[in-house]
């Protein structure tokens, strides 16, 4: 057993594709349990899981709570219209387009190197009406038509921190632009203790959206450790039951918080704006070991 392991290893190393982009140093390491599967790192910080031969198959678990969000976006199998802010090895994408065959989605993605590595080692079903453009995320939003979308994924990282211009009111505004009466609003927020960041994101979409909702590890809430929560957000109610459902019967089980509780989360934090943004914070070297 133990020479079969090694074996194993010693083939996936072998295997690694390793370039450098925009970001960094980009690896995409095979998955030793999965025949077609590869993770994409930048700079050793884990940024994606793609399974070519089942991309509804989500691995990492923020992006399962992405993908308790797309489920929830429209009725089952409907197609909607979704925009991707960071599109990392695609991943949400290709679950949007497993799972909601026919939908249109534009990706934006900054580091067009990447985009080129993903999209030749790791290429899109022919069927997917999937777009990608390799502009900055900000200026990518306000690209999109008014009303155009159904959902709005924000998942960008420079660095493994999101970019102040991507965190305030203005950019919100924008996407509340993009977005269709109805349409959902889901980002990544990535922090610690003792939560500033997190608290301040609640609070500025609380600014602009009326419904919100947390999904994350309640260790993460409890601010005992550096992780991942995303945050939903929109106009109408949110189907705060059967995410609650899903995000509990997870593999890492998360918790949902929404209403009041969630107010009283940001501890009196105010809304960001462009002329006092700051990036989110850097994850501890811990984090990737």
């Amino acid at each position: 057993m133990g020479k079969t392991r090694n074996a194993r290893r010693a083939q996936a190393a072998l295997e690694a594709v390793v370039e450098t982009v925009d970001g960094g140093l980009a690896q995409l390491i095979p998955d030793r349990d999965r025949a077609r599967a590869w993770t994409l790192l930048i700079d050793g910080a884990p940024q994606s899981h793609v399974d070519l031969d089942d991309p509804a198959y989500l691995s990492f678990e923020y992006q399962r709570r992405f993908g308790h969000v797309v489920d929830l976006a429209a009725p089952p199998g409907r197609p909607i219209q979704a925009v991707h802010l960071g599109g990392g090895a695609l991943t949400l994408a290709r679950y949007v387009a497993a799972t909601r065959p026919r939908s249109t989605q534009q990706v934006v993605e900054r580091d067009g190197p990447l985009v080129q590595l993903v999209r030749r080692e790791l290429p899109l079903a022919p069927n997917a009406r999937i777009r990608v453009r390799s502009i900055d995320a900000r200026e990518g939003i306000g690209k999109i038509p008014d009303g155009w979308a159904d959902l709005v994924v924000v998942d960008v990282f420079s660095g493994a921190r999101t970019p102040a211009h991507l965190t305030s009111t203005e950019f919100l505004d924008e996407v509340r632009r993009a977005l269709r009466p109805g349409g959902l609003y889901a980002a990544n927020l990535a922090d610690g203790p003792p939560l500033a960041h997190l608290r301040g994101q609640i609070a500025t979409a609380a600014a602009r959206f009326a419904e919100l909702a947390l999904l994350a590890d309640p260790a993460v809430l409890r601010g005992k450790r550096f992780g991942n929560a995303v945050l939903v957000a929109g106009d109408l109610p949110l189907p705060l039951a059967e995410l609650t459902r899903r995000a509990a019967s997870d593999p890492h089980p998360g918790r949902v918080e929404h209403g009041r509780a969630l107010i009283d989360f940001t501890g009196g934090a105010v809304p960001v704006s462009d002329a006092d943004a700051i990036a989110s914070p850097a994850p501890p070297a811990s984090v990737f070991r």
